[in-house]
């Protein structure tokens, strides 16, 4: 596998590391709607570990309707789990933020989406600048854990530097979305940390949700569902269950049903 070297902040002016080619971004620029000629915009973040590889598929076929999409490398993401551990929740909003206004910039109306820890990272977007997001796509959203082997990761990140990881949790054979298979435990408590901020401005959040949950997921547990669900102050909130996924769904069994269903979602929040 080929890799390009780039330069990161996070490290002296000169130095590099690589950066796994399937971790690229991707922006489309869409086309204005032929009915009203407004340009619409999609915003999507990929989740804790994991990478664009994750999210470009729905970005492409997004695209492909005629909508503005942005799926960036969220910063630590597609290189090392080392380097991410040098990174944080500030680092990952900050990066996903700027590709928002970009987006706004250009466009009449941005919906965002996210996957696991993207979709904590879009809900607080959705709660920090309000009517400027026109709907939250989320699949598998992660705000909250009920592990309870987290509580010793105050301790445990002082002490060891990353431990095994779960990655390509996806039930359809052959696919892969390009994460690290070591969790950063410095980078892990520091989007537990961020999780408090995304939970306590839930009730911000009044944007129109669906939320993609598969039945079965070994990543996220149920309980950051329940907290989205009960909590935001969205009056249109949707859960669609899929069946026939595990937890990276965009790269799933019932991955063509959100995409298609996304572009209804899109559509029908983008409106007249």
């Amino acid at each position: 596998m080929s890799v390009r070297e780039h330069s990161t902040p996070c490290r002296p002016p000169g130095e590099t590391v690589t950066l796994d080619p399937h971790a690229e971004p991707f922006h489309a620029d869409g086309r204005p709607d032929e009915v009203g000629g407004q340009r619409v915009g999609v915003l999507l973040s990929h989740g804790f570990t994991g990478s664009p590889a994750s999210m470009v598929p729905w970005g492409r076929h997004l695209a492909d309707q005629g909508f503005a999409v942005a799926v960036p490398r969220l910063p630590g993401h597609g290189t090392t789990w080392q380097e991410m551990n040098t990174t944080g929740w500030a680092d990952w909003y900050g990066e996903l933020e700027r590709a928002f206004e970009k987006l706004r910039a250009n466009c009449d109306q941005v919906v965002v989406g996210g996957l696991s820890m993207g979709g904590g990272l879009v809900l607080r977007l959705a709660a920090e600048k309000g009517t400027a997001v026109a709907g939250v796509m989320l699949v598998n959203a992660a705000v909250a854990s009920s592990n309870k082997q987290l509580l010793a990761l105050p301790v445990l990140k002082r002490l060891v530097p990353s431990m095994p990881g779960i990655v390509n949790d996806i039930k359809k054979p052959g696919q892969d979305e390009h994460g690290y298979d070591r969790m950063p435990l410095k980078a892990l408590a520091s989007m537990l940390s961020g999780w408090k901020s995304v939970r306590a401005d839930l009730p911000k959040v009044t944007s129109p949700i669906v939320h993609f949950r598969s039945a079965e997921d070994h990543v996220v547990d149920p309980s950051s569902a329940r907290i989205i669900a009960s909590t935001v102050s969205s009056r249109d909130v949707t859960e669609r269950v899929l069946e026939n996924s595990y937890h990276v769904a965009t790269l799933d069994n019932d991955a063509p049903a959100i995409f298609e269903e996304s572009v209804e979602f899109v559509r029908r929040v983008t409106g007249p």
